[in-house]
Formats: C-alpha cells, sequence, structure tokens
C-alpha cells in the first residue's frame, strides 16, 4: 500500500535509478524504509542488521554493503537523533 511513499523516501540516497536494483535488493530497501519511517519502537541498528542479514541470504553477493549504505544515509534524515547517540 506504501511502496510509492516509500519509493520516493528512498530514491534522494540511491545511486542509481529504482528500476537498475536488484529485486530483493529493492524489496529489502522498502522495508527498512517502513521501519525507519512508521515503526519508531525498533532502534534503528535492529532495522540495519535485519535488512543486511535479509540480503546477505537472498540478495545479489554484494548487495549487503548497498542496503546498509543506503539505510544508513536515510537513518541520517529519518532518525538523526537516533544515529547521533
Amino acid at each position: 500500500e506504501q511502496a510509492t511513499e516509500l519509493t520516493l523516501a528512498l530514491v534522494p540516497h540511491l545511486d542509481r535509478p529504482i528500476t537498475q536494483l536488484d529485486p530483493v535488493e529493492h524489496a529489502v530497501l522498502l522495508l527498512g524504509a517502513y521501519e525507519l519511517l512508521h515503526e519508531p519502537s525498533v532502534p534503528l541498528r535492529v532495522i540495519v542488521h535485519e535488512c543486511v542479514t535479509l540480503t546477505k541470504l537472498f540478495g545479489s553477493e554484494e548487495g549487503f554493503k548497498y542496503v546498509n549504505g543506503v539505510l544508513d544515509k536515510m537513518a541520517r534524515q529519518a532518525r538523526p537523533a537516533e544515529v547521533a547517540g
């Protein structure tokens, strides 16, 4: 339901068009974006760890590094206090 909103939130943090993302990485980034924006009770480190783990299991060989970087950039905007702490 919120894929469009979440995609728009992700786009500024990507270094390529969304259409060029690996499908697993795209799905994991949508999941991570949702949790960052709508689940403040879930700690940032838990979100990133879960997303990186999912990407390691199901994504491309080095895709977890990309997911980690994108979520890190997004977290600086979505949760600045948690990033600073």
